[in-house]
């Protein structure tokens, strides 16, 4: 590191930004100003990111004052170019050396075995840092994931939202630029009605203090964010209660607020007879409070609020949050009410004026569908295909009742309270809930095999036929939720130990769509869905580390059930312990060359009269030996035992390489030899292409 550098700081001042892109736009401008800097040459310590409603901040630590000085090497023309008869420079000497701003005298020469060449060599000096910053600062904005950029003013720029002032020193100086139309200067702004003037920043380093001091905001997100967790958790605890805190609203109030104070409320206790997760949906995700539970679990008729300001008179800000949650929660209490009057089953026919999708109908469509795959899958796991029949045909009514219209997070939870209110069977009611499960990265899975039943044919009709209209994921884009949907599927099939034949499920399911699924759709399908299992397994979310190698050496058995990939992957994990393994794969990775280069057809049968060399006599009695041992072990999945037999062909591989010339001249020699390898990579191919391995 120079011993001159100087901390560099800039603030763009918005108004409000959007609360659930906040931390990912402080996240990205702090990596597009890292990323800008080093590909600068800029050295530097540690790049802090900000950020707060009304602003987004990166301080960089010691950074540079200056981009090191660079060796340059511009080679010019050709020595017998450069110089006539007489050793006078020609033109061309004369006008590459005005380029780099010397005599000829001072070019050097560049032998090299295709010739030589005038050349000259310097030094270039590096740009100063404080010229080098606007324009990485523009860039990493730039780059910003914002999905729609607004203009605002008489001017050009754009940005998520309009800019109202930028903060830019590099020490204590101001680095002199405009940014978005605005021009760059060392005063901030603090909260906007509790200090409302404009703040001189000293410095960089003075900035966290400077706004939480004069400015009464606290500018670090994760420090914000635990000051108010830690709020909300002690006026809960005033009230003799805990608080529910999700990680997810904990999240968007941060976003929400620059100077936190948490404050309790309550509301009338005949909302407790509403099911729970009502007023805790009404709180959280409309009210953007947080419920409080007694000891016992309970709901308490109490929330916390977290303010923007400390107000002089506190109570009246109590006071208008209970009025607003009341009418809330009693349009909730209403919706609850006159749902019940009706059956479920009774909205089975309103489904069909709902479409799920243009060319796969209705929802009544969908649950058509549903319902056959939802049998399939219960009779496959021991299931009652009865229960999963009634459960999937209920599925979907909760969609059109008042209250999913009003709190779309609560569908199939109120499927469930609706079923239990009808008196339907105790299973139907909990796989109304369970369909939807898991609903996002390490959520619970469906416990009862109705409900397994239901979740697993619910996703793979909408895999299935949204992969066959053409409507695939691209990128970031997935409407439908594909992603999820698959890895939900996956996850239920190998965490439940449920085996399942994906493959002739997804079959039934494109058979069953109302179009004929172009010709490819099956085998796409599949390689979609299983692909969703590498970062489960290579990220380690299954619980055993798994490279890509060995994901990909059993994908290309292509199981046809999740739970039979999950074994043989775990076989192969235990086999890859083994001493004889690297060679193994070692040896089937050069298997699968020569088969891939043989010019006539290869079988399996291997004529043992034609296994002339001792090697290769060896090397086939123990194929045939040791396949009468796994082929049983294969076919119940031991896998893991099945590998380990077959660890003891190595030596009798080796010395089959070392002294058999497979590649004869004689056709029916070579034929069988060919044959007894493809025979042997066989029994590896049980579980897994081990040529896909390193080695």
């Amino acid at each position: 590191m120079s011993a001159t550098s100087r901390d560099f700081l800039v603030e763009i001042g918005t108004e409000e930004l959007p609360p659930k892109s906040l931390l990912a736009l402080a996240t990205a401008f702090a990596d597009g100003i890292a990323k800008g800097l080093t590909e600068a040459g800029l050295s530097h310590k540690a790049v802090e990111k900000f950020a707060t409603p009304r602003r987004l901040t990166v301080r960089v630590r010691k950074l540079v004052e200056r981009q090191p000085d660079r060796a340059i090497e511009r080679r010019g023309p050709p020595l017998k170019a450069a110089f006539d008869a007489q050793g006078a420079p020609t033109q061309a000497a004369l006008a590459f050396a005005k380029s780099c701003g010397v005599e000829v005298s001072a070019l050097e020469r560049l032998e090299t075995p295709k010739g030589a060449w005038l050349v000259h060599r310097g030094t270039e000096a590096g740009a100063s840092t404080m010229s080098l910053l606007p324009g990485i600062v523009q860039a990493s904005l730039d780059a910003l994931p914002i999905a729609r950029r607004m203009r605002w003013g008489a001017g050009e720029a754009q940005f998520v939202r309009p800019v109202h002032w930028v903060l830019m020193l590099f020490g204590r100086e101001v680095v002199p630029c405009s940014i978005l139309d605005v021009p760059s200067g060392d005063l901030t702004y603090g909260h906007r009605f509790m200090a409302p003037k404009p703040i001189r920043v000293g410095s960089p380093a003075a900035y966290v203090t400077t706004l939480h001091k004069r400015g009464r905001v606290l500018a670090d997100i994760h420090e914000r964010r635990e000051t108010i967790r830690q709020g909300v958790i002690t006026a809960a605890s005033h009230l003799g209660g805990n608080a529910v805190i999700s990680e997810d609203l904990l999240d968007e109030v941060t976003a929400l607020v620059e100077w936190p104070v948490p404050l309790a409320g309550r509301f009338d206790e005949r909302f407790l007879e509403l099911p729970a997760e009502v007023p805790i949906a009404t709180m959280q995700d409309h009210q953007r409070y947080f419920p409080v539970r007694d000891a016992q679990g309970g709901l308490m008729p109490w929330f916390v609020t977290v303010a923007n300001l400390e107000s002089s008179d506190p109570a009246q800000i109590v006071a208008g949050n209970e009025r607003v949650v009341r009418p809330r929660l009693s349009d909730a209490a209403f919706f609850y009410t006159t749902d019940r009057q009706q059956r479920l089953d009774a909205r089975l026919d309103g489904l069909r004026r709902v479409t799920f999708q243009t060319q796969l109908g209705s929802l009544h469509d969908k649950t058509e569908r549903v319902r056959a795959l939802a049998q399939a899958v219960a009779a496959a796991i021991g299931g009652d295909t009865r229960l999963a029949d009634r459960a999937a045909e209920l599925a979907k009514c909760d969609l059109i009742t008042s209250m999913v219209g009003e709190f779309p997070e609560l569908q199939g939870l109120m499927g469930r309270y609706y079923a239990l209110n009808d008196g339907e069977h105790a299973e139907v009611c909990e796989a109304l809930r369970e369909q939807y499960l898991p609903r996002f990265a390490g959520d619970e899975l469906p416990a009862t095999k109705t409900g397994m039943a239901v979740a697993i044919a619910d996703k793979l009709d909408t895999i299935a036929g949204i992969y066959a209209t053409g409507q695939k994921p691209t990128g970031t884009r997935d409407p439908f939720g594909l992603r999820r949907a698959a890895l939900g599927l996956l996850r239920t099939s190998i965490e439940r130990r449920l085996d399942l034949d994906l493959q002739v499920l997804i079959a039934q399911a494109l058979a069953a769509l109302p179009f004929a699924a172009p010709g490819n759709s099956a085998r796409d399908v599949y390689d979609y869905v299983i692909e969703r299992l590498r970062a489960y397994y290579v990220e380690g979310d299954a619980g055993f580390t798994v490279t890509t190698e060995m994901f990909d050496a059993v994908l290309a058995t292509r199981p046809a059930s999740p739970l039979d990939f999950d074994a043989r992957l775990r076989a192969l994990v235990e086999f890859l312990r083994l001493p004889e393994a690297q060679a193994l794969a070692a040896a089937n990775k050069r298997i699968a060359n020569i088969l891939r280069k043989a010019t006539e057809p290869v079988g399996e049968h291997v004529d043992a009269d034609r296994l002339v060399d001792p090697a290769e006599q060896i090397l086939g009695e123990q194929v045939e030996a040791i396949a009468r041992q796994v082929e049983p072990k294969f076919a119940a999945r031991d896998y893991t035992e099945a590998l380990k037999s077959l660890a003891v062909l190595r030596n009798a591989v080796d010395a089959f390489f070392d002294s058999v010339m497979v590649m004869a001249d004689d056709d029916a020699l070579r034929a069988n030899r060919l044959a007894l390898l493809k025979r042997m990579q066989g029994l590896f191919m049980h579980a897994a292409d081990l040529s896909r391995l390193p080695g």
